[in-house]
């Protein structure tokens, strides 16, 4: 793959309801590792809200029965910004830039480790991290969370769905929709599927908690989850 490595981390990695230092610690030293088999690599994590941003928005809704949307992306923004403070911290000296919170603005790195949070209402980190994959040449983004593959349907709701090993962007985006709302469960938000679909990116949806799997793709071997794109 590519020397650059684009890391989209939903929060359920980073802050789910109790922040898993074990497992923290455990991706730290593989991707340390990775970096240190070759100095030309780098790493780009993007970072999202978790467990705080959906207390913090649930808290706002319960007080608000008229909840302003562009409140609610701020809340959660500020979440991802939280996160991404701690994996910069956690990835330590290799990561000598300050979190990026405008990812139109930069277009290189001190360090060999970059990270970045949430911009602005509207969409999610995941059209965060295709903009870093533009400015930085990436063609791959690893979108990783907690489910194994991308599902024809919300699981949860249907119990027809079946997990998908690829997919077009055309029909991921007949599947996720056009518009975006604060919080929505989508595996990667309209707005960015829009913008990474005329990119003609590739994105790998996996468990990201799954470190040996992670390796895997890390490598270019066999591995569980869902390609999309390009067409």
């Amino acid at each position: 793959m590519n020397n650059i490595q684009i890391l989209d981390l939903g929060g359920s990695i980073v802050a789910p309801e109790l922040i898993d230092t074990d497992f923290l610690k455990k991706m730290r030293d593989f991707l340390l590792e990775w970096l240190n088999e070759d100095s030309t690599r780098k790493l780009i994590l993007i970072i999202g809200g978790g467990a705080p941003a959906r207390k913090y928005q649930t808290a706002y809704r319960e007080t608000d029965p008229d909840a302003v949307e562009d409140e609610l992306d701020w809340i959660g923004i500020m979440a991802t910004r939280l996160n991404a403070q701690l994996m910069k911290a956690v990835m330590g000296d290799e990561c000598q830039d300050p979190v990026v919170t405008d990812p139109t603005v930069i277009k290189e790195m001190k360090g060999r480790v970059l990270v970045a949070a949430g911009w602005k209402p509207g969409f999610s980190t995941d059209y965060d991290a295709v903009l870093l994959a533009e400015n930085f040449g990436a063609s791959t983004i690893l979108n990783l969370s907690n489910i194994k593959k991308v599902y024809s349907a919300d699981p949860n709701l249907d119990p027809s769905a079946v997990p998908l090993d690829s997919l077009s962007w055309a029909e991921y985006q007949e599947m996720c929709g056009d518009s975006w709302t604060p919080g929505k469960n989508t595996p990667f938000d309209p707005v960015a599927t829009k913008k990474a679909r005329e990119m003609k990116l590739k994105v790998i949806a996996a468990d990201g908690r799954d470190l040996d799997n992670l390796k895997n793709i890390f490598y270019d071997r066999d591995f569980t989850g869902t390609v999309i794109g390009p067409e």
